[in-house]
C-alpha cells in the first residue's frame, strides 16, 4: 500500500478500520524515528538544543498553518493531553466549577468525576443530544456565568459530532476570567480547522496518535495568552524562556509555561516527517477521500450512523447499537478491525483505503 508498506500494506495485515482511535504509521516515519536516534548518539547533551531550536520551531509552525493559529510559539508540546488538563486545572481557584458536556473522553471524563468525588469541583455536564440543539444549549450554559472552567470536544469521541460554531460558543463565555478549553483530538488533521478568531481565548488540545499519524507521545497544547501564566502543575522546561528572577518561580511568557519536564522527543520528529510527506495533501482533499469511502461502506450496509449528515460529522462513523462489541469480535476474527464504546461501534477510514476496502467491510459487517 503505497506510504505504508511496512504496517497495513504488508502481507497479512488486517483491513484497519479504526483512523479514529489509532493510525497506522506511514513508511516516512521509521527514517525519522532514526534520526531521533542518531541525533541523540550524535549531539549528547546538545540534543536539546537541536531539539529546542529546529525540531519543535518546525513542529509548531506545522501546527500553526494547519489550525490557523497567528502565533506558533504559544504551542507547547508534551507526551499527553492528560499532563495539559492537569496543569489546566493547576490554574483554577480551590473546587472550581466546571462546564462540560457529558460526552467528553475518558480521559477528562474520569479526572473530573474523581476530582467530583471528594468534593473537589463542582462540574457541570451538558448533554450532548439532541444534537440539533447541543450549539444553543452549551451556549446558553456557558453564557449563565460562574464557571471556572468551560471544557467541550470539537469533534464529539463517542458520536462523531462536530462543533462547527466553535466561535459562538467560545464568545458566550464573557468572564475573561473563565478558562475556556476545546479537545480537538479527533478533530486535528481530521477536518479542515480555522482558530483565528478564538486563538486569543481559548486553549486547544490535540495530538499525534490519530489523523496526524505520528504515533503516541506527540500531543500539544495551544495556549491564549494571558491565561495560566503561572501554573502550579509545573515542570522544568517552563521556566526555560522566563523573563522573572529572584524570589518567585520563573514562567516563560508564551506557550512554553504550559511545559512540563523531560520527554521523549521521538515523536516529534515523526511528526514532522508525517507534516513535510502530506504537503501537497490538504486536510480537506484527505477528508474528501474518506467521505466517497464512507459512502460506498454506508449503501452496503444496512445500520445508519448517529449522525448522518456529513457536515455534522467528524471522520468517522459511529453506530448505536446493542450488538457493538458483538460485531467488533466477529470482524477481529475476520483480520478486520474496527472498535467500540459500550454500544458505540465505530468506524473510521483514512487516506489509504480504497472502495475494495469499503466493499470487503461492508460484505462483512452484517
Amino acid at each position: 500500500m503505497n506510504g505504508f508498506a511496512s504496517s497495513i500494506g504488508r502481507n497479512g495485515a488486517p483491513l484497519h478500520a479504526a483512523a479514529h482511535s489509532h493510525h497506522p504509521w506511514p513508511d516516512v516515519t521509521l527514517a525519522a524515528q532514526e534520526q531521533a536516534w542518531r541525533d541523540a548518539a550524535r549531539l549528547l547533551d546538545r540534543k536539546w538544543e537541536h531539539v529546542f531550536g529546529a525540531v519543535i520551531p518546525a513542529a509548531q509552525a506545522h501546527i500553526a498553518r494547519q489550525l490557523r493559529l497567528p502565533d506558533p510559539s504559544s504551542i507547547a508540546f508534551g507526551p499527553n493531553t492528560h499532563g495539559f488538563v492537569m496543569r489546566i486545572l493547576s490554574c483554577l481557584p480551590p473546587r472550581p466549577r466546571i462546564l462540560t458536556t457529558g460526552s467528553e473522553f475518558i480521559s477528562f471524563a474520569r479526572q473530573v468525576a474523581r476530582l467530583e468525588e471528594d468534593g473537589l469541583a463542582e462540574v457541570m455536564r451538558v448533554s450532548t443530544e439532541p444534537f440539533e440543539t447541543f450549539e444553543a444549549r452549551f451556549a446558553r450554559a456557558a453564557a449563565d456565568g460562574g464557571y471556572d472552567l468551560v471544557f467541550l470536544s470539537h469533534v464529539l469521541y463517542d458520536s462523531g459530532f462536530v462543533v462547527r460554531d466553535l466561535a459562538k460558543v467560545v464568545s458566550a463565555t464573557t468572564s475573561r476570567k473563565t478558562f475556556v478549553v476545546i479537545d480537538g483530538y479527533h478533530a486535528f488533521m481530521a477536518l479542515p480547522a480555522d482558530l483565528s478568531a478564538v486563538a486569543d481565548r481559548a486553549f486547544y488540545l490535540a495530538g499525534g496518535y490519530k489523523y496526524a499519524m505520528a504515533g503516541e507521545g506527540v500531543c500539544f497544547v495551544h495556549c491564549p495568552p494571558g491565561y495560566g501564566a503561572r501554573p502550579r502543575d509545573t515542570g522544568w522546561y517552563a521556566g526555560f524562556g522566563a523573563l522573572e528572577h529572584g524570589g518567585g518561580t520563573g514562567y516563560a511568557q508564551d506557550g512554553s509555561r504550559f511545559l512540563g519536564a523531560t520527554f521523549d522527543v521521538a515523536g516529534l520528529y515523526r511528526f514532522n516527517a508525517v507534516q513535510d510527506w502530506l504537503k501537497d495533501r490538504t486536510v480537506g482533499e484527505m477528508l474528501d477521500h474518506v467521505r466517497s469511502i464512507e459512502r460506498i461502506f454506508l449503501s452496503n450496509i444496512t445500520l445508519s450512523p448517529m449522525i448522518a449528515d456529513e457536515a455534522m460529522r467528524g471522520r468517522f462513523l459511529a453506530f448505536r447499537t446493542d450488538q457493538a462489541n458483538a460485531i467488533t469480535r466477529r470482524l477481529a476474527e475476520r483480520n478486520i478491525v474496527v472498535d467500540c464504546r459500550a454500544d458505540r461501534l465505530r468506524v473510521g477510514f483514512g487516506i489509504y483505503h480504497t472502495a475494495d476496502d469499503a466493499l470487503r467491510l461492508a460484505a462483512n459487517f452484517a
